[in-house]
């Protein structure tokens, strides 16, 4: 009988799978958001500079980009949408730029000339500012509080120191002025300037600049046609050498904190009420 063969199997291949390779995808690169804010902007002078008119140079000027790594001609055109020269396409309208009373509206629709006088223009920031609403609001603020101070210090000042305050704005015409008249001028004085106003009369030295004025008005003190020396009226002894390059009655006053002229002081003071 006859043996039977084996079948012979053949082994199965074993299928290896291949890492799969992503394709990678090219973002389109986002452009940058302008982020310029559209809006109404007002440009004032420094140094409360208030001309009635002065104009910029708005031409042959030139902006360092530091993106680019040269410098780069600007211009102000009425009629372009960029200040760069090398930008500009067409004709060229040229623009001015003019600040009146130490300021310039500029209106949303002129981007090109706000963006020129806070950006690239070399004097930008220098010359003048950009007005900050808020900035704004806190300076007014600030300014009604000062004024308001003055004006309430004013009411409440006594006569002699409101005498004082005003003989250094108007000088020797004071001693002729009524105690309403010099009231009243004490409060014009106080609301048109302020800031002096309360720094006369925080002053201990403008009392005694008075009192100093009042005394040789009056022919107790004597002061030489030099003015260099102040004396006794009664006597022309001498009291004091005016420094050189001082106001007299600065000197005067200074001089009265003095112990020696602090009892002259007093002596004038006896004589003057």
């Amino acid at each position: 009988m006859a043996k039977k063969q084996k079948t012979q199997v053949e082994p199965t291949p074993q299928v290896v799978e291949q890492p799969k390779v992503e394709t990678p995808v090219m973002e389109t690169p986002k452009p940058k958001k302008d982020k310029w804010e559209i809006k109404n902007r007002i440009y004032r002078l420094k140094g409360n500079k208030k001309p009635l008119s002065r104009s910029i140079k708005s031409a042959d000027i030139f902006y360092f980009d530091e993106v680019k790594g040269y410098e780069r001609e600007i211009k102000y055109c009425q009629n372009q949408r960029t200040v760069f020269v090398d930008e500009m396409k067409g004709d060229v309208l040229r623009g001015r730029i003019i600040f009146r009373n130490g300021i310039l509206n500029v209106p949303k629709n002129k981007v090109t000339l706000q963006k020129m006088l806070s950006l690239y223009h070399p004097q930008a920031n220098k010359a003048w500012s950009e007005v900050s609403s808020k900035k704004q609001a806190i300076e007014e603020l600030e300014d009604l509080n000062i004024e308001l101070d003055a004006m309430l210090t004013a009411r409440e000042m006594d006569i002699d120191l409101a005498e004082a305050v005003m003989r250094v704005e108007r000088g020797s015409e004071v001693s002729k002025m009524s105690s309403k008249e010099l009231k009243r001028d004490l409060l014009i004085f106080a609301k048109n300037n302020p800031e002096l106003f309360l720094e006369l009369a925080n002053d201990d030295k403008v009392e005694l600049r008075n009192i100093g004025i009042k005394a040789t008005e009056m022919g107790i003190l004597k002061l030489s046609q030099d003015q260099r020396t102040f004396m006794w009226g009664s006597n022309d002894r001498k009291l004091m050498n005016v420094p050189f390059d001082e106001h007299p009655y600065s000197a005067l006053a200074s001089w009265f904190k003095t112990d020696e002229g602090m009892e002259i002081y007093a002596n004038i003071e006896k004589q003057l009420k």
